[in-house]
């Protein structure tokens, strides 16, 4: 598994309550610089200047690749990269610049990116256009520094929970065509728990995406019934009764990669595991180890024939 490779873990996903910015974010994080059976880590939001120091001396002792996702700050300050208001275009576009500048003093070598809003079928296409110009602002921004910094840009759903722009596999892939031949440093990420929210399929996405994709999260969902605590986009853990994935799907979704040449990388993909403990009761050690079971066996199931 690790030969193909690098186990990851979304750290503000599995301590609840530090998305944020603020809270036990250097206690928590700690504890998977720990752990050894992650080799990858996607750090949030670290508002405190001091307390990014921090974690960034623990992350630089950890040994881990280090992934910077801007989902916290954009997702909890509405902030829209394909906003019609251009002022509010333009708040986005400095709040992901200022992200780079965080995720650079923490050592990351990839930031996570997001889309915002769709705003429905009429102003689709030019809202994929906004958003087009304010990846290439951020990219423009972060060549400046030359260190080779990459981004990628998470599918999210459009119909349920986040209702995002990108969206559906097809539209993902409109943006990555019309910026990797200028940027190479940029790709895609697909979420597992996404697939079911979009009404796709690995089978369907992977094969389309599969020259862009960059890196996956592994992560369960529960849409099905609207009264659920674990509806939406929440990453419940896996096996989650009523959930949508479990070993089976993780296992599935590895061969599916494997067939379109995911692991065939020269640089080992980052592959994460996005959960939290969402019912009463549950605790984050547990839905981590949860998570560390699952995708061993998933990986193990993977590789058997047939």
């Amino acid at each position: 598994m690790y030969a193909a490779m690098r186990v990851g873990i979304v750290h503000f996903k599995a301590y609840p309550g530090i998305e944020t910015g603020t809270g036990p974010i250097v206690e928590t994080l700690e504890r998977l610089c720990a752990d050894e059976f992650w080799t990858a880590v996607e750090v949030g939001w670290i508002k405190d200047y001091r307390e990014r120091s921090e974690a960034r001396h623990l992350l630089d002792q950890s040994h881990l690749s280090v992934a910077y996702a801007t989902q916290p700050k954009m997702l909890s300050n509405k902030f829209n990269l394909n906003h019609f208001d251009a002022g509010e275009r333009a708040k986005a576009v400095e709040a992901v610049k200022s992200s780079v500048d965080e995720a650079r003093q923490l050592g990351a070598e990839v930031v996570r990116l997001i889309a915002g809003k769709d705003p429905g079928d009429a102003r689709r296409g030019e809202a994929k256009k906004l958003l087009i110009d304010s990846l290439q602002q951020i990219l423009e921004y972060a060549a400046e520094d030359g260190d080779g910094l990459r981004f990628t840009l998470k599918l999210f759903d459009r119909r349920i929970d986040k209702k995002n722009l990108i969206g559906p596999a097809h539209d993902a892939l409109d943006i990555a065509r019309a910026l990797r031949p200028a940027w190479p440093n940029f790709g895609l990420l697909v979420d597992l728990s996404h697939f079911p929210l979009l009404d796709e399929t690995p089978d369907e996405s992977i094969p389309m995406l599969a020259g862009h994709l960059d890196a996956v999260h592994l992560g369960n969902c529960h849409f099905r019934d609207k009264r659920h605590p674990a509806h939406g986009d929440i990453q419940p853990r896996f096996g989650l009764p009523g959930g949508e994935t479990d070993t089976p799907e993780v296992a599935h979704f590895f061969r599916v990669l494997r067939a379109n040449g995911f692991f065939d990388k020269p640089e080992r993909p980052i592959v994460s595991a996005e959960v939290r403990p969402v019912l009463a009761g549950e605790r984050s050690e547990v839905i981590l180890a949860n998570a560390k079971r699952v995708i061993r066996d998933a990986w193990a199931l993977a590789q058997r024939p047939g």
